[in-house]
């Protein structure tokens, strides 16, 4: 019995599953208030799926890339329930989750503002590269390289930056990764050695004012 759980983009959404089958899911879109809603949200979930938080076994988070504020508010709430139960905290990227079950060659693209993506590229469900920040340039230039023909699909809120890449390219723009995808990433995995951490592909936007 595995919850999952996602604060990192424009969403709060939680998942329960039972192995594959899918018990509850629920995602409501948003920007900010993730910290006031996920819980309940959560909870919620795991009413309509008929279980009790003391019935997981696992818990699944996403760990960026995404808004700084939003990432750790799922990743505290997801570390400080799994603590509480005893059972296993799982990672999972945003640009991971974005790219699964989807077939072929895929890039996973968020538009990380500033001229810049948050990217990974996969084929066949396998990462090409590691998740990386680059200018738009930068990612269409990785793109051409990795691309190696057949069908292809660009997913993500900043694919539209890079339609122009691949020619015939599907373009997807979730507004979040689906918890569904999360949890059964998270399920497939090892029972991790330490907590998940948050993955900040650059540094945050905030200085420290001048003395």
């Amino acid at each position: 019995m595995i919850l999952s759980i996602d604060t990192c983009l424009g969403a709060s959404s939680v998942a329960v599953l039972d192995g594959e089958r899918v018990l509850a899911a629920r995602s409501e879109p948003m920007t900010r208030g993730h910290q006031e809603r996920i819980g309940i949200i959560a909870r919620e979930a795991a009413t309509e799926a008929g279980v009790a938080f003391t019935d997981l076994d696992r818990i699944g988070v996403t760990v960026g890339p995404g808004s700084f504020t939003g990432l750790r508010v799922g990743l505290a709430f997801a570390k400080g329930l799994a603590t509480a139960l005893s059972i296993p905290c799982v990672g999972v990227t945003t640009l991971e989750a974005m790219a699964f079950g989807v077939e072929g060659f895929v890039a996973s693209v968020l538009d990380a503002r500033m001229e810049q993506v948050y990217i990974q590229v996969f084929a066949g469900g396998v990462a090409l590269m590691a998740p990386d920040a680059l200018s738009v340039g930068e990612a269409a230039a990785r793109l051409g390289e990795l691309y190696s023909g057949g069908p292809a699909t660009l997913v993500g809120s900043g694919a539209p930056l890079l339609a122009d890449v691949l020619s015939g390219a599907k373009v997807l723009t979730p507004a979040a990764p689906d918890p569904v995808a999360i949890a059964r990433l998270a399920a497939s995995r090892p029972a991790p050695t330490h907590s998940p951490r948050p993955l900040y592909l650059r540094a945050p936007y905030a200085t420290l004012p001048a003395a």
